[in-house]
Formats: C-alpha cells, structure tokens, sequence
C-alpha cells in the first residue's frame, strides 16, 4: 500500500514539474503581485550570498569573462555589476522573484523583450540585458550612480517622481548593499559615487547631459 502511494505521489511530481522542484526544497512558492503563484527556486549557498555584507568570488568561473564584455561595451565598472548581480540574485542563473524578475540580473520580461533579450535565463543574455538597463539609467539620470541603482530596483518613474531615491525601505536598502559591495565600504548612502579604475585614473564614462547632449566624463556620481 506504502509503496502504491510513493509511485502516485512520483507520478504527480513527475506530471508538474513545478511540484518536484518545491519537494527538492531548495524553493518556496509565494503569491506574487498579480496574485498568480511564483516559484522562487534560491539554495542557501545562493541566498547567503544575496544576502552578504561582502562582495563573494564569483561561483562559476566562466561568469568572469562575460561580465567584463559586456561591462567594457556599455563603459560600466565590472565591479559595481558584480555588486549589482549578487543583490539582484546571489549568482543564481535560474532565479525568479516574487514579481516575475528572471535570471542573474533580474530582468522583468517586459525590459528584456525591449532590449531584444531572448533567453533572460541565459547568462551572457541576461548580463547584456542588464549592463544595457543599468547604462540606460545612468544616462538617464546624469550619470549619479545611487539614482541609476535606485531606478533599477524601483523604476526610473519612482526615482522621478519622488525627485531622488524613493522611501521604499527595500530600494534604500538595496541601493546602500549595492553601493556598499561595490565600494567595500559599510552600508552608508554617500551623496555623490565615483569610479577609481587601477593606477588612480579614472576612466572616462559617456553620459547624456540635462539638455541631452552626449558628455564625456570621469565622474559618475558627479564628484571631481
């Protein structure tokens, strides 16, 4: 009889995988934002990294090289997309949040099919995906590093609306462990963020000015 019912409960998992990989217990099913259930599929090792107040090694060797393409084509600090990556998902290449956020970086469906993103649960597609979004919030706003993290996090129309870093506790938290994993610095919120590259030189980064115009600079967060 035992045996019968371990072969149906199988026989189940196997008919919805959604179900077999809940009973591995590496995931938790929540309720997301439109009220349709959501697998968050996040190991330990992965949450912990999420999690820590330190930039982790990278856990899979063959990220380092895609993170530095795709950072040295949109002019990004490599550094400050680790910092971002392991925020968004602890290196987690499967990941899904509770609001339908997919992959390494975390990109929502819609803003991945906008930047021509196919397989955001591909790495190299998902990090190009996000070095594309992040430069894009850079630019957008003047280059200031915690506003562009904020927006990523919130959306650009929150970061606009509230005229700086919203009051959400969860962006302000974000923005502060992001910036913080970059730096290697505590969880301070600095009010202007810049990019040293080796040799005390900083690169110059391209941004787009108030009145629009293409500005070559060496600030990012406005700093001299």
């Amino acid at each position: 009889m035992r045996k019968g019912i371990r072969a149906l409960a199988w026989l189940v998992l196997a008919s919805y995988p959604a179900l077999a990989l809940a009973a591995t217990g590496d995931v938790k099913i929540v309720v997301g934002a439109s009220g349709r259930k959501v697998i968050l599929n996040e190991n330990l090792a992965q949450r912990a990294r999420r999690l820590s107040a330190r930039l982790a090694p990278l856990p899979d060797e063959g990220l380092e090289p895609m993170i530095a393409r795709h950072s040295d084509a949109q002019n990004l600090d490599p550094k400050l997309v680790r910092a971002l990556i392991q925020a968004e998902s602890g290196y987690n290449v499967k990941a899904v949040s509770n609001k339908g956020a997919i992959g390494l970086m975390q990109l929502m469906p819609d803003t991945a099919s906008e930047l021509n993103i196919r397989d955001p649960y591909d790495p190299d597609q998902n990090i190009k995906g996000g070095t594309m979004y992040l430069r894009q919030m850079l630019d957008h706003f003047a280059g200031k590093v915690e506003l562009a993290i904020a927006a990523y996090n919130a959306g650009p129309g929150a970061v606009e609306k509230h005229g700086g870093i919203p009051p959400f506790a969860e962006t302000r938290d974000y923005v502060k462990r992001v910036l913080s994993l970059w730096r290697g610095a505590d969880f301070s919120l600095p009010s202007a963020v810049s990019v040293l590259m080796p040799g005390n030189r900083r690169k110059p980064y391209l941004i787009r000015g108030p009145n629009n115009r293409l500005v070559l600079t060496t600030s990012l967060g406005g700093s001299k």
